[in-house]
């Protein structure tokens, strides 16, 4: 249509004005979800007011890892969203996945690490995988409440070889159920080096104390030993050599919506504390990068700071100073404003960068966009509830003390801030290089 419109102007047959008014147009952008995806929303919604957040706080101080939010939000149907209906998935794409993601963290972002912790691990899996394998990894995650983790270490202090791979220990913090994330099986650091992913078999798996993290406890974080890794033919994932790429394309996939190893059962109540013998399966994914990735790391900010928005909100309201509500001072209620605008402009590009992922392109560029700006607002937002609370906000009692510590981590893990912003530097240089 707009080729129709330059010819005609072009020719000086009409004016721009008249054809706008005349001619039939289809929009080309939508902000309205749909009516499915407003269902799930509710859903996600009513769970999270129901199951989260009334118990959130409890989980926040005992750290202990919340089995009981997990099965209920897997037979609810809130986990493993994207898997194919073949594998016992619902099929749902990247989108419909953040959208779930902000209402849960809006509860927690802890306990939606947790939720989302099969969604980064299935990822690379998605993407590397043949049919076979991907039936038995992806589909034992539909049929019973497991967990997946995606470990990740670049120190490649690790020897490969092939089928058996004996190595020493191995150290890493978790975030998932104290599971490992993603292991290097390579001498070399170079980036062509990194050749394989692997889906292996571990004998000896010790874990030791669980850490104490500032924020995000609900996400259990302790050291383990892996030894004895054997890593069968039939589990080499993808085509050799190509594993870096397989492995920023699935990350691409989790920035804008969360933490992998495939296929470990862990038995609820089991906090992984002391030495566990038992053979377990998980997926090795060599990686440059060292970060969680909460289905949903951009759009847990965004649900985190929609939280701290409403709570300083409400208590604007109630809170009164000198004869009104402080909300009626404009040093708060501009801190409100402040925080609506960057979560509908963070909301927008997780949106953004889920859909061209759902359109089956790069989106590299508008998921660390989104991952930054969301992770900086979430950190804003929490601070200015604090404040906009007071000496209040500076105790458990409220809940913002609590968003303020979880808000730290979206500026560390699955690329820190500062990555983020290299990334799309390096996006705007090459795109001015290819004008010139």
């Amino acid at each position: 249509m707009w080729a129709r419109v330059s010819r005609s102007l072009w020719r000086g047959q009409t004016s721009l004005a008249r054809l706008l008014h005349t001619t039939p147009r289809a929009s080309a952008i939508g902000f309205e979800l749909t009516s499915e995806q407003q269902e799930f929303q509710r859903l996600a919604a009513k769970f999270t007011q129901e199951e989260i957040i009334p118990v959130a706080a409890e989980y926040d101080k005992t750290g202990e890892y919340p089995w009981g939010v997990v099965r209920k939000a897997w037979e609810l149907g809130l986990m493993n969203v994207t898997v194919p209906p073949e594998y016992g998935g619902l099929g749902l794409q990247l989108l419909d996945e953040v959208i779930v993601a902000e209402e849960t963290a809006y509860g927690c972002t802890g306990i939606t690490t947790a939720l989302a912790t099969n969604m980064l691990a299935g990822a690379p899996v998605h993407v590397a995988a043949n049919h076979d394998q991907k039936k038995r990894f992806l589909g034992r995650m539909t049929e019973e409440p497991l967990l997946a983790v995606l470990r990740i270490d670049s120190d490649g202090r690790e020897r490969m070889s092939q089928p058996a791979v004996p190595s020493p220990p191995s150290w890493w913090r978790e975030t998932a159920l104290d599971l490992p994330r993603a292991r290097r099986l390579s001498q070399q650091r170079a980036v062509n080096a990194w050749s394989k992913l692997y889906v292996s078999s571990a004998k000896a798996v010790r874990t030791f104390d669980q850490e104490w993290n500032m924020g995000q406890r609900a996400s259990n974080t302790s050291a383990l030993s892996f030894e004895d890794v054997v890593v069968p033919e039939e589990n080499v994932l993808g085509e050799p050599g190509k594993a870096f790429y397989y492995a920023m394309g699935a990350f691409d996939k989790t920035r804008p919506a969360e933490p992998y190893y495939l296929g470990v059962k862990v038995s609820p109540g089991n906090h992984i504390q002391g030495d566990i013998n038992e053979e377990i399966e998980g997926l090795y994914v060599p990686l440059v990068c060292s970060g969680a990735s909460p289905a949903d790391v951009a759009m847990g900010a965004v649900g985190l700071a929609r939280r701290a928005m409403d709570e300083a909100t409400k208590y604007a309201l109630e809170r009164y100073a000198f004869g009104k509500p402080i909300f009626q001072y404009q040093a708060v209620s501009q801190m409100l404003a402040d925080m609506a605008i960057g979560i509908e402009a963070s909301r927008l590009l997780v949106y953004r960068g889920a859909w061209e992922a759902d359109q089956g392109r790069r989106n590299t560029y508008y998921a660390s966009l989104a991952k930054a700006l969301a992770a900086d607002v979430a950190n804003k937002s929490a601070a200015d509830a604090v404040q906009i609370f007071g000496g209040a906000g500076f105790n458990s009692e409220y809940p913002v003390e609590k968003l303020m510590r979880d808000a730290k981590i979206f500026q560390i893990y699955e690329g820190t801030s500062q990555i983020q912003r290299v990334i799309i530097s390096r996006f705007l240089a090459d795109a001015m290089k290819s004008k010139m």
